[in-house]
């Protein structure tokens, strides 16, 4: 267990994911400061793209760019990086629809009905955001 603490690749990326939800509490909509934005999903920059491109930069650097431990995690980043931009993102609008349909059939009387989640996925910008904030921490990380 003690070997997992010793792991800077791990540690390095999830720092960069903790960094990027971390300025999520000063890039809102709103032009103010919000602490409660550092446990959403969803937002600017992606976290997950983050997460996965300061990974497979610093696997790239550890066990060398044609290696296949980078090619494997570099098409992991690819398709987290998707989801986040594409399916989630979906589910965020379709949720956002939704809970529009909700309220106008009640007109907001009806509190009784729990609203669904809207921020869910990213838009292309907030996991390009994201993607380079991986890079940007992976580079630095690995010369640490």
């Amino acid at each position: 267990m003690v070997e997992i603490f010793q792991n800077k690749i791990l540690l390095i990326s999830i720092f960069s994911c903790f960094l990027a939800q971390f300025i999520k509490i000063f890039t809102g909509k709103e032009s103010k400061i919000d602490f409660r934005r550092i446990s959403i999903s969803g937002g600017m920059p992606s976290s997950h793209s983050s997460f996965v491109t300061a990974l497979a930069v610093l696997v790239g650097f550890d066990k060398g760019f044609a290696s296949t431990e980078f090619a494997m995690t570099a098409v992991f980043a690819v398709i987290v990086m998707y989801d986040a931009s594409g399916v989630r993102r979906a589910v965020g609008k379709q949720a956002e629809i939704l809970n529009q349909i909700v309220d106008d059939f009640f007109h907001g009387k009806f509190d009784q009905h729990e609203r669904l989640k809207e921020l869910v996925g990213h838009t292309p910008k907030e996991v390009l955001a994201g993607a380079l904030l991986g890079i940007l921490v992976g580079i630095i990380g690995s010369n640490i």
